[in-house]
């Protein structure tokens, strides 16, 4: 190993002379999408009519990323090190379909983009072009696992990939403008997550040209020392490289990326023969590369200085087709590049491009881990029947339990099970949302110190905690695109930090099943606990299910969201969630104790279909084919219980008011199946909600939501939905329902003003109910907690 370090660390001039025809080659082909349709060699003089109308794309970060690609790949030539290159800076999109491309895997992965002539012009032609593909590095990008559009998750997308993959490198290219965001920032601290023993590595390379879309960035005009001394205190080697001077910068690159992997390979070398010690933490390296913005662009534009500033961000000559001056200029800069030297008459890559290319997958855009791990992996899943809650039908509603306990017993098995393949990323919640049973089977994971006091914390651990949902969703996304499985377990009202990674996950899964190519990937599954219905301790900050809004306008062949009311109905959904692919799963369960409904049996046939009638909570008789008076309708587990109080309250105030209560699992089978894959047919929904009665609809966030799922259904207007109405603070946890109008007592006041029919009684159980609301208010004042007919309280039959 150590003569070939010393080869890689110094190269020899025929080497540089590849690595430079590759960049070169690079470089031509990505300013060839920006502005060409036609002659894509230039083999005829450059004319307005071969420049696309549109122009779109990005320059400036291109070269430093087509340079660090060519340098990675001979690095995996001489030493055959599996790697993947991530690309934090998205807009650098057209050198890393370039890099696909020069290494043949765009023509794998789409047949029609041949190498020749003919198919460079489709490789011009389609860029960021209508019905074509993005100008960021994407899904359609081979090899890619990061939206380069989504700043700011570069880095973490590569350390959620190298987890558990202890033979990979994942380069993570980090842009000087993505350093800026806060997510980036925050995922430096992935190193104390790292362990070199199990896991591989990932080489983070800071790519400083100074310059975002329309100013400066902030390290690019800080102080080197300075910007230096910030990554050392986040705990890395910090490897530099600066210059413009060529074939310099070539040699100089690849001394310093020669040194970074001897670094990395000591460092993994020694953790898998001697072990590792929590609070020794290795200093793994990273290298600070500075180049200049739109290096080889052009220099000076009518005038204004283009290259090395924010000019060339994006499209440095502007009016090519109606100005010849920078027609001329871009044929110029192409000519520059001596494509007669890159692509032979054909149009193929000449055998010196090609020279540097590795062999089949240890191609970094063929690299199986950059394809869902080649091949989708379902979990050993443990039987869910196994940690239920049996009870008889008769005991329903008469006792609480912690229903995401049972889950934690169920992930306990899962993680025994997949030692490899499966990790729970929690912000620092895992205890608090009843999930602590996985650390019978793992502890929480650290490089950094361990002192006495710590419980179930070491570097053997894999259970993620670190208290950012930016970095736990990262992690998470960059392990299931890589090939493995895990949980999201965040506090309801913080899902919404991480949302839209949460949905740009989701569009990214969109993409990908249109891409026959593209391997399946576990599915990225969300467990929204310490809801907004009893957070009464927090208050108001933790009180938000604004999730749900966000989610449920995603596509339905990718989203679907889950409401299960108890602990059998939350492991029935749990273990389907984590047999799919391909989708993103939201489960909503709070931690507190709560009823439990349905037993085991129950519990599988109304999941599975996702909604039902509760015949044992309403009173109309299903023979007499008649439709009830009012239909009260529940989705989520506390507002099903008030759901529940209120049918029975009227059931035995009123009896001759027919009651029928129907609960919702999967939410988005509310939905017309042209709407949503899992829709109700009109037949199911009449069944449910009949065609004329009125509903009552209980649901656990905010009433649009269902407005919006039960558009277009037969006579909207009878919907009355009762949800979270942004009534909150610290107080009890009836007083957060009452709050917000959706406790028994509101509840049953609704159902008698919108029952179309007149019952004799109805007007003095109002009153009642309002008294109760009235005494409600004054008994938490004094007693500081809710009154005995609500804590006490239990299902009657």
């Amino acid at each position: 190993m150590s003569d070939i370090i010393t080869s890689l660390k110094n190269p020899s001039d025929e080497e540089v002379r590849a690595v430079d025809a590759w960049w070169r080659a690079n470089n031509y082909l990505t300013v060839g999408q920006i502005y060409l349709k036609s002659n894509p060699l230039l083999r005829e003089p450059l004319e307005a009519s071969d420049i696309k109308p549109r122009l779109l794309g990005h320059w400036g970060t291109s070269p430093g990323l087509s340079l660090i690609y060519a340098h990675a790949s001979r690095l995996i030539q001489k030493t055959g090190q599996e790697m993947i290159y991530i690309t934090g800076p998205g807009h650098g999109g057209p050198a890393i379909v370039a890099a696909t491309y020069l290494e043949n895997t765009y023509t794998e992965s789409f047949p029609h983009v041949t190498q020749d002539t003919p198919g460079l012009e489709t490789l011009f032609r389609q860029f960021s072009a209508p019905g074509g593909i993005p100008s960021h590095a994407s899904v359609t990008t081979p090899g890619s696992i990061n939206e380069g559009g989504e700043l700011g998750y570069a880095l973490v997308h590569a350390f959620g990939a190298v987890f558990d993959n202890p033979d990979l490198i994942a380069l993570s290219v980090v842009g000087d403008g993505e350093a800026e965001t806060g997510p980036l920032e925050g995922s430096w601290k992935s190193i104390s997550f790292l362990n070199p023993a199990r896991d591989g590595a990932v080489l983070p390379v800071l790519h400083l040209n100074g310059a975002k879309i329309a100013s400066p960035t902030v390290q690019g005009r800080k102080d080197p020392e300075e910007v230096r001394k910030l990554y050392e205190g986040h705990g890395y080697e910090v490897l530099e490289v600066e210059g413009d001077d060529l074939p310099g910068m070539h040699y100089r690159f690849a001394e310093t990326l020669g040194t970074a992997y001897e670094r990395i390979k000591e460092i993994q070398d020694d953790a898998r023969t001697n072990g590792v010690v929590a609070g020794e933490r290795p200093r793994w390296p990273m290298i600070i590369l500075r180049s200049p913005k739109g290096w080889t662009g052009p220099d000076v534009v009518d005038g204004v200085q283009v290259a090395g500033t924010w000019r060339s961000h994006q499209v440095p000559l502007s009016g090519v087709r109606e100005n010849p001056d920078h027609l001329k200029i871009l044929e110029d800069w192409m000519k520059s590049y001596r494509p007669e030297e890159l692509f032979d008459e054909s149009g193929m890559p000449t055998d010196i491009v090609r020279s540097i290319n590795p062999e089949g997958d240890l191609r970094m855009s063929a690299h199986p881990a950059g394809n869902g791990g080649g091949e989708y992996r379902a979990l050993d899943m443990p039987n869910w029947r196994d940690f239920t809650i049996d009870f008889a039908p008769a005991e329903r509603g008469t006792f609480r339990a912690e229903s995401t306990r049972k889950l934690g017993e169920f992930l306990e098995e899962i993680y025994r099970r997949n030692p490899e393949t499966f990790r729970l990323f929690c912000p620092d919640e895992t205890n608090s949302n009843r999930l602590g049973a996985v650390f019978n089977a793992s502890d929480r994971m650290t490089m950094e110190a361990v002192t006495d006091d710590d419980e179930k914390l070491s570097p053997d651990g894999r259970v993620m905690e670190v208290l950012s949902e930016h970095l736990t969703h990262g992690w998470l996304e960059g392990y299931n695109l890589t090939g493995r499985h895990g949980l999201f377990a965040s506090y309801e009202a913080f899902g919404m930090v991480s949302v839209s990674q949460t949905v740009q996950h989701t569009k990214w899964l969109e993409e990908a099943i249109e891409l026959d190519w593209r391997v399946p990937v576990p599915s990225f599954n969300i467990l929204l606990s310490s809801t907004c219905w009893r957070n009464d301790h927090n208050g108001f900050s933790h009180q938000g299910p604004g999730v749900l809004s966000t989610i449920v306008n995603m596509r339905g062949n990718i989203v679907r969201t889950y409401l299960p009311p108890d602990a059998n109905c939350l492991l029935e959904v749990s273990a389907y969630t984590h047999d799919t692919k391909n989708r993103v799963n939201v489960i909503v369960q709070d931690k507190q104790p709560q009823f439990q409904w349905l037993t085991p049996d129950e519990a599988e046939a109304h999941c599975r279909k996702g909604f039902g009638i509760w015949d044992w909570a309403g009173n109309e008789d299903p023979e007499s084919g008649e439709d009830p008076d009012i239909v009260i309708a529940c989705a989520g587990d506390v507002v099903t219980m008030e759901a529940v109080a209120a049918a029975q309250i009227l059931r035995q105030q009123l009896p001759s008011l027919k009651i029928r209560v129907v609960n919702v699992v999967r939410l988005q089978t509310l939905s017309r199946p042209k709407d949503h894959p899992t829709g109700m047919t009109d037949q199911d929904f009449a069944e449910m909600f009949t065609n004329t009665q009125d509903v009552l609809f209980c649901f656990h966030g905010y009433a649009g939501v269902i407005h919006q799922l039960v558009h277009g259904r037969p006579d909207v207007d009878r919907f009355h939905v009762r949800g979270f109405r942004e009534e909150g603070t610290t107080t009890t946890p009836f007083d957060m329902v009452v709050r917000n109008g959706i406790d028994r007592y509101s509840l049953v006041i609704d159902a008698l003003n919108n029952t179309k029919r007149t019952v004799r009684g109805a007007a003095d159980l109002k009153r009642w109910c309002t008294k109760q609301l009235d005494r409600h208010h004054e008994y938490k004042v004094e007693h500081l907690e809710d009154m005995p007919e609500i804590t006490d309280w239990v299902f009657e039959a």
